[in-house]
């Protein structure tokens, strides 16, 4: 009996041991508007595999310059394929994958009397978007120059628009919080930038669907990756049924 419970003792701590080599520690480049998303599917990634997921979070476009000054990372996942698209073409990263979409809504404090697009642009309204080298920023500009040939909203709807612009942020999410500290009137950002808890002060002014912008997030594992199975593990995991369940919870459409 004693030679047994040895035998089966040494048995399960050899096979934690083997566990605990093959977990692996993984960094994730993120688009700053995926930052609760991820967050909640890297616990659930790790929970599963053992693996350690650590995330920078920031604009699609710091990100990529970080990995093309030599930064290390093992998965990027950014919002926009003109960012991506160059890091590819260096060979930076594997071929992308689409995982998610989205799409812009005009966010400005639950009780201001704002109603609509056009109201954006009443003198005096202080507006705040993505810098035009934001992902965020690109799909803003491009919705400006389609309402403003749309004929609906008038040829001079950009230009009354960007006049009451105060600010042009780094990344999407700076965006959406000026509005909830009352720093702004409004502001333009991603429909899943409207978590839980900024509903609560903040809510939506629906941007018309053929105007809203298609938004795709795209990820790949980054090559020269020192944890290149379980980056892979992580690209995959996230687009799961699990994985795409927990991007559904956080606002994020279908890829």
């Amino acid at each position: 009996m004693r030679r047994t419970l040895s035998l089966t003792y040494c048995l399960t701590l050899g096979l934690a041991l083997v566990g605990t080599a093959q977990a692996a520690e993984i960094r994730v480049f993120a688009a700053a508007s995926l930052t609760d998303a991820f967050t909640e599917l890297g616990r659930t990634f790790s929970a599963k595999t053992g693996h350690k997921v650590t995330f920078q979070f920031a604009g699609s476009q710091v990100l990529r310059t970080q990995l093309e000054r030599g930064a290390r990372a093992d998965v990027y996942a950014g919002a926009s394929l003109a960012q991506f698209t160059p890091l590819e073409r260096a060979r930076l990263v594997s071929p992308g994958r689409f995982f998610a979409s989205n799409h812009l809504v005009a966010a400005v404090p639950a009780a201001s009397p704002l109603r609509s697009l056009n109201d954006l642009t009443r003198p005096g309204v202080n507006i705040v978007i993505a810098a035009r080298n934001v992902p965020a920023g690109e799909y803003t500009q491009r919705m400006l120059e389609q309402l403003g040939t749309s004929g609906a909203y008038g040829p001079t709807f950009p230009a009354r628009f960007m006049k009451n612009v105060v600010s042009q942020e780094s990344n999407v999410r700076q965006a959406a919080l000026k509005v909830q500290l009352g720093q702004a009137d409004a502001a333009i950002i991603y429909a899943s930038d409207l978590t839980p808890s900024l509903r609560r002060q903040v809510r939506a002014l629906p941007i018309p669907a053929q105007f809203s912008q298609n938004v795709r997030y795209v990820l790949a594992p980054v090559r020269g990756s020192k944890q290149p199975q379980a980056a892979q593990a992580f690209a995959d995991f996230t687009l799961s049924a699990q994985g795409q369940s927990i991007l559904r919870k956080w606002g994020f459409g279908a890829p």
